[in-house]
């Protein structure tokens, strides 16, 4: 890279930062939500949302379980001002769900914020000012205390148009830039606007430090953080919230260490939509809390209609490999890792697991609406044969002995890698009953009768390529009998290496599925697969399969 020397780092430290918050290994609850989805998000929409979209994003959220939605910016346009005002008059906000607002510092803005907002039971007002170093010397050319004056007269102007509101009005304060401030002037800012807000029991306030832009690593920030909550005045009745953006790809890192550090609250949007590189995700963040045993009080046990919607109304596309709602997150192709995931799965199912510990998979893709099948274990050339077996018994019912999984295991990856594609489970279903199930050519056995004699003797009707024949032989049991009969009446030199059942369905007239091995005379092995309500049939069929494989291979 060319010229490193023109960058320099933007961010304040805090000198000898008691770091108290690095002690903690997890967030141990879910924090106040509240989604911006509908401003911060929308406003980085290419097309943004028409009112419509708007209204449906609007109860999608409050079905997962929002409390807090932050609608738009009133003032800002008209198409803000009419989705404000048609959740208003059309009383669409639940009595538990409070919508937010944002203002700058500016009165004909406040003006107009507080008119949207006529006959609304309960909302937040989210008063901001960029109060960076960069930003007062570059855009503003304003001193600190000029910044600060703006931010005071914005909090005087919002208690003015509160006290003739008739309904409840919460304030927010944003100190704009937060992660380019030195902190005590954002302490400093912060404060005066507490002053004249007065947070008391009856009269909470919210104090939102933003990472407009992130330019530190989350520890610096987590350091920023627990330094407003130790020095913030009124803090028993201030809620200290956080709106990380992900400049630097640590947007969920920020959140996580700076809840740690003293933050109750979290303002983000779904699947981390938002300016530049995007807001926090609160879906990662949500699902990681309850991946390490955390309830995060929001409903995403259907993720992918979640997914479905948003991407939508949004027209925005979720990268297959995001986390948790990504289509590829959860899938192994890998052999080493299919194996392990089945392994995991039987045994948590034979050993009644109360919790979830299944290798590679973080979480129980179930839990939010994803299948094994489908989303879990995926079958490319990349696949072993404990995947490709697992699709077959959990999906299909047939629980191939460990040596047939291999061999079916093979086939499928060549098959895959020759198409060069993945190959979802009813391929891989198609492709094991062509080459293994009830194979009846060129050799088929029309009939088979059993009697005692020397043990079990029976007698067989082939037909080889349209050519019928009998033939008899003995055997110490019926597979062994057919099987004896077969080889002697067409020449063949082959012997069964091993044989398995086990039902297939359930019921009266359940059927049984076989599998047999054959070693043929030059050592290969051969398998095949029977299906039938008579068990003996269906180790017939299954004998007659592997005999057809033999006869295919070597007449190839």
């Amino acid at each position: 890279m060319q010229h490193p020397e023109k960058y320099t780092r933007q961010f304040f430290d805090i000198p000898d930062a008691p770091m108290k918050w690095a002690k903690k290994s997890y967030v141990d609850h879910a924090p106040q939500w509240c989604s911006v989805d509908l401003r911060d998000g929308n406003q980085a929409l290419v097309i943004p949302m028409n009112l419509s979209e708007k209204l449906e994003f609007f109860a999608e959220l409050v079905r997962i379980g929002f409390k807090e939605i932050e609608i738009g910016f009133p003032a800002a346009s008209e198409t803000e001002y009419a989705f404000c005002r048609a959740l208003i008059e059309q009383n669409l906000i639940p009595e538990d769900v409070t919508i937010q607002v944002l203002t700058q510092s500016r009165e004909h803005i406040i003006a107009k914020t507080f008119e949207a907002l006529r006959g609304c039971r309960q909302a937040i007002v989210h008063l901001y000012n960029s109060t960076s170093a960069a930003q007062r010397e570059q855009v503003f050319r304003k001193s600190q205390d000029e910044i600060m004056e703006i931010a005071a007269s914005g909090a005087r102007l919002c208690r003015e148009y509160r006290e003739k509101h008739e309904g409840s009005i919460r304030f927010e304060y944003s100190p704009e830039s937060f992660t380019g401030t030195e902190p005590e002037f954002a302490l400093k800012v912060c404060n005066a606007v507490l002053d004249i807000w007065q947070p008391a029991a009856d009269n909470p306030v919210i104090i939102n430090l933003p990472v407009t832009v992130q330019l530190s690593m989350p520890h610096v920030y987590a350091n920023q953080i627990e330094y407003m909550c130790d020095h913030l005045k009124y803090r028993e009745f201030v809620t200290v919230s956080l709106h990380p953006h992900n400049d630097r790809g640590c947007a969920v890192a920020d959140t996580e260490m700076g809840l740690l550090a003293g933050a109750e609250r979290v303002e983000g949007t779904l699947f981390g939509n938002g300016e530049r590189t995007g807001n926090v995700d609160i879906v990662t963040l949500a699902l990681n809390m309850y991946s390490q045993g955390i309830d995060p009080h929001l409903d995403f046990t259907d993720l992918p209609a979640v997914s479905e919607l948003y991407s939508r109304v949004t027209r925005m596309e979720i990268n297959e490999r995001q986390p948790y709602s990504g289509k590829l997150v959860f899938a192994a192709f890998s052999g080493s890792h299919q194996d392990a995931i089945a392994k995991g799965m039987k045994w948590r199912e034979t050993h009644q697991a109360q919790h979830w510990n299944v290798p590679y998979l973080p979480l129980d893709p179930t839990d939010i609406g994803r299948a094994y099948d489908a989303d879990v274990i995926r079958i490319n050339s990349q696949s072993g044969k404990g995947g490709i077996g697992y699709i077959l018994e959990t999906r299909f019912g047939y629980n191939l002995p460990k040596r047939m999984r291999e061999h079916v295991g093979y086939l499928v990856k060549s098959i895959s890698d020759h198409q060069h594609k993945e190959l979802l489970p009813d391929e891989v279903f198609e492709i094991f009953r062509t080459h293994y199930v009830d194979i009846t050519a060129p050799l088929n056995l029309t009939a088979v009768h059993f009697v005692q004699h020397n043990g079990i003797e029976a007698t067989i009707d082939l037909d080889y390529r349209g050519q019928t024949t009998s033939a008899t032989n003995n055997g110490n049991g019926r597979l062994d009998a057919v099987s004896n009969a077969v080889r002697s009446s067409m020449g063949l030199k082959f012997i069964i290496n091993s044989y398995t059942e086990h039902a297939l369905e359930v019921g009266s007239s359940s059927k049984a599925v076989s599998y047999v091995e054959i070693i043929g005379g030059s050592g290969k092995s051969y398998w095949g697969t029977g299906i039938d309500t008579d068990i003996i049939t269906s180790s017939i069929k299954a004998l007659v399969s592997a005999v057809n494989n033999m006869l295919n291979d070597t007449e190839a």
